[in-house]
């Protein structure tokens, strides 16, 4: 009777179709793999195939030091400028569509990463940022790099707003402000959310462009600017079916630029978008990454993986060392979460345990994984043990995948894309960003259970399903706490993105290894890379 039980009691198999031959699966894992390849060479072709002259400077102004590109056509027939600022956790690579279309009209294009930003040290604050910018205008011009009745303004997002104010105090030609942040209260955006309250008049001959999807009331803020007897030189325009971040690689925004600046510049106007191929590149090369990743993990792990099953089964032990644990139910999960991630921005509220990793946002995001990991593991506690692995070389195993394959994507992302590549100082805050992903990861295995108890698909999207609850919880801290913590809203579709591939990737370490402590080594590792990337040095 007990054997019956078991039997019932046992999930069925999650696929019943009878296995490829070993020949047939050894043929698609070349292909695979050669796919893969293809798609990294050709990625990097076509990203970096481009017609411009693009040098990197350092710029020192006003006590700052930034890393400026400058990109021009490399002719000697300069029709202007234009300095070109980025938004916020942005950096100066991921303007170079924007650049390029200005570039296309014989404008120089000055495009420096601010203060904690891509290339440029920190610290970052919002008051700096734009103290850094106008000093690095006013040097230009010192300089006479530029001419000021001959130079644009532009930027996107929090660079749109730093434009307008230095624009109100440095005489210059004009101004194109892409979604700029809001600067007053208004729209529903609350003042703790604001960088800056203190909005100067609008400078003569803006342009204000605006996406049909804007987060936090930028689009009906930047309508509003244009509004009045003191707009009568400026222009509003509404983007259909582009987001806040589209418009940094939308033709539309291009040609608005460039027709803007031909009519402010008084030159004819010859709008020429730049290619879309570097961004197709850029995106070929990744999805050539990611096709060549699971390979690589079962490599790494494989023949690990087989020794440690030899093994457990000589001494008949599970392999996944988590089986002995049975599975959390699903209401008691979601609960549990819930519970927990209230707790965790409330106590935030009061004390921040990592505040001194000083990355803007990203002390208070990992301090909330932290918090909510470390309480989840102890109301877990008597599990603990079972998550330990027979073997410490299965954890450096799956440490070593993780960071490779963090270094193979932002390595690509940084030689195509966007900077993302970690300087020291951002390393250096490494090892608190992994304790605190580790802590959240290992505690999120508990509510998922071993792998047995549920299908991949289920457990992916039980994962997600925990995230969404967490970030709930974040956007409660933002909205009714005033946390401030702004980022996890603007970057809120990519970190989804993000969260899909790396759940998926950890559930591939837990089924090779058995072990869900190695699959939240493995996790942590992609989660404190990522969120140094993307959060501002401060």
């Amino acid at each position: 009777m007990s054997n019956w039980r078991s039997t019932l009691a046992r999930p069925p198999p999650e696929n019943q179709m009878t296995p490829l031959p070993h020949g047939a699966m050894k043929w698609r894992k070349g292909l695979r793999a050669a796919f893969g390849v293809a798609l990294c060479i050709a990625g990097f072709a076509l990203a970096w195939a481009t017609p411009y002259r693009e040098t990197t400077a350092i710029v020192g102004a006003g006590g700052c030091r930034l890393v400026t590109d400058v990109i021009d056509r490399g002719n000697d027939d300069t029709r202007g400028y234009v300095v070109l600022f980025h938004g916020l956790a942005a950096n100066k690579k991921i303007m170079a569509y924007l650049a390029r279309g200005f570039a296309n009209e014989n404008l120089r294009v000055f495009v420096p990463d601010l203060p904690g930003h891509g290339r440029t040290p920190g610290p970052f604050s919002f008051e700096r940022a734009e103290a850094c910018a106008e000093a690095f205008v006013r040097e230009l011009i010192l300089r006479r790099a530029i001419d000021p009745q001959r130079t644009l303004l532009a930027g996107h997002s929090m660079g749109g707003a730093i434009a307008l104010r230095v624009a109100a105090r440095v005489a210059v030609a004009g101004v194109v402000a892409i979604s700029p942040a809001p600067q007053r209260v208004a729209h529903g955006v609350p003042p703790d959310m604001l960088p800056y309250t203190n909005p100067p008049p609008l400078p003569p001959h803006t342009l204000a462009i605006s996406a049909a999807f804007e987060p936090l009331g930028i689009r009906d803020s930047t309508r509003d600017l244009i509004a009045g007897d003191t707009a009568a030189t400026g222009k509003y325009l509404f983007m259909p079916r582009a987001t806040h971040v589209s418009v940094l690689f939308d033709s539309r925004v291009v040609r608005t630029a460039q027709e803007w600046a031909a009519e402010t510049l008084n030159f004819p106007a010859e709008p020429s978008v730049p290619s879309s191929l570097p961004l197709v590149g850029s995106l070929a090369g990744l999805a050539g990454i990611l096709l060549l990743a699971g390979p690589f993990v079962r490599e790494t792990l494989g023949m690990q993986h087989r020794v440690t099953a030899s093994a457990q089964a000589a001494e008949s032990v599970p392999r996944d060392a988590s089986a002995a644990s049975p599975a959390i139910p699903l209401y008691r999960a979601l609960l549990e979460m819930a519970a927990v991630s209230l707790l965790a921005v409330a106590l935030l509220r009061f004390w921040n345990p990592l505040s001194f990793v000083r990355l803007y946002n990203g002390a208070y995001f990992a301090s909330f994984g932290l918090i909510v990991g470390v309480a989840l593991l102890l109301i877990h506690y008597k599990s603990l043990r079972a998550l330990w692995p027979a073997q410490i070389k299965i954890l450096l195993l799956a440490a070593i995948a993780g960071l490779v394959l963090h270094l193979l994507v932002t390595g690509w992302f940084d030689a195509t894309l966007t900077e993302s590549w970690l300087s020291w100082v951002r390393w250096a805050r490494f090892p608190a960003s992994f304790a605190a992903a580790l802590a959240y990861l290992l505690a999120e295995e508990f509510l998922l259970g071993p792998v047995a108890a549920r299908g991949k698909s289920a457990r992916v999207l039980l994962a997600l399903t925990l995230r969404l609850i967490a970030f709930i919880a974040l956007v409660f801290g933002i909205f009714v706490l005033h946390s401030g913590a702004i980022l996890v809203i603007l970057l809120a579709l990519y970190l989804g993105l993000f969260f899909l591939f790396q759940r998926l990737g950890m559930d591939l370490v837990h089924r090779l290894t058995g072990s869900a402590i190695a699959a939240a080594v493995f996790g942590a590792i992609l989660l404190a890379g990522f969120c140094l990337v993307i959060f501002p040095v401060t």
